[in-house]
C-alpha cells in the first residue's frame, strides 16, 4: 500500500497545520488537560481519513481482451440507453460507478488501445448522483479505440465534493487495461458507455474494483 502521489503535498500542510494548532493550543493557549487531548484525539483522526482518501494499493493487472473492467473501485448505480451526444452521436448502454469518500480514488483503463479522442469540461458541481451530472458537471470525457472499429467512452465526473479531476492520458497515447489513467480527490462518479449489444456482467448495485471486475463483455 502506497499513498498517491496527488495526495502527497495535501497530507504534508494537513500534517503541518495540525501540529501548529495542537502546538499553539499546547503551549501559548494552554487549554486544560482534556481539551488538548480531545483537540489532539481529533486531529489525529482527520489525518488518518485524508490519508486513506489518497491510499493506492497495489493489484495485479488481468488480461481481459474480451471485457470491459471497472475503471474505479465504487458502486454501480445507474445502468441505462443513452443517446450520447458528445463523440458517437448514438445510442450507448451507460454503466454508472459511484466513488464513496472510503473507495479508492484511482481510476483504471477499462481497456487497452489508443486513445482517439480527449476532451475536458468545466462545469457545475450537482451531486454525482444526480441525473444532469453526467453531461453539466466539471468532467473528461476519453475514448480508447480497440482495434480497428471498436470504441469505449469513459467520463470522469466532479460531484459537490469531489472538486479536482487529474487525468494523465492525451489523444494519441497508448492505454492498457488496468493501468492508472487518473484520479478524482475525494471521490466522485465515472461513467462508461459502451455499445448496445454489449453483454453486462453486473447489476446495479454491485460493487467492484477498479482494473479487477468485470463489468461487461463484447464481441470485436
Amino acid at each position: 500500500m502506497t499513498i498517491h502521489k496527488e495526495g502527497r503535498k495535501i497530507l504534508i500542510v494537513l500534517l503541518l497545520l495540525l501540529f501548529s494548532i495542537n502546538y499553539l493550543l499546547l503551549e501559548v493557549v494552554e487549554v486544560t488537560a482534556i481539551v488538548f487531548n480531545s483537540i489532539l484525539g481529533c486531529s489525529f483522526i482527520l489525518f488518518l481519513m485524508v490519508l486513506q482518501f489518497f491510499r493506492n494499493p497495489k493489484i495485479t493487472l488481468i488480461v481481459a481482451e474480451n471485457f470491459v473492467l471497472a475503471p474505479a473501485d465504487g458502486k454501480v448505480v445507474a445502468i441505462e440507453e443513452v443517446e450520447e451526444d458528445e463523440y458517437f452521436n448514438s445510442k450507448r448502454t451507460q454503466i454508472s460507478i459511484f466513488m464513496s469518500p472510503v473507495n479508492v480514488h484511482v481510476n483504471r483503463s477499462p481497456v487497452s488501445g489508443i486513445v482517439s479522442y480527449f476532451k475536458y469540461h468545466p462545469g457545475k458541481y450537482l451531486v454525482a448522483w444526480h441525473p444532469k451530472s453526467s453531461m453539466e458537471n466539471e468532467r473528461t470525457t476519453v475514448v480508447v479505440k480497440i482495434g480497428d472499429n471498436l470504441e469505449i467512452l469513459f467520463r470522469q465526473i466532479a460531484g459537490a465534493v469531489a472538486r479536482r479531476i487529474k487525468c494523465y492520458i492525451r489523444e494519441g497515447d497508448a492505454v492498457v487495461q488496468g493501468s492508472e489513467f487518473g484520479f478524482i480527490k475525494f471521490g466522485s462518479r465515472v461513467d462508461i458507455l459502451l455499445p448496445t449489444n454489449s453483454t453486462l456482467c453486473v447489476d446495479l448495485g454491485d460493487k467492484t474494483k477498479g482494473g479487477i471486475t468485470k463489468i461487461a463483455e463484447f464481441s470485436r
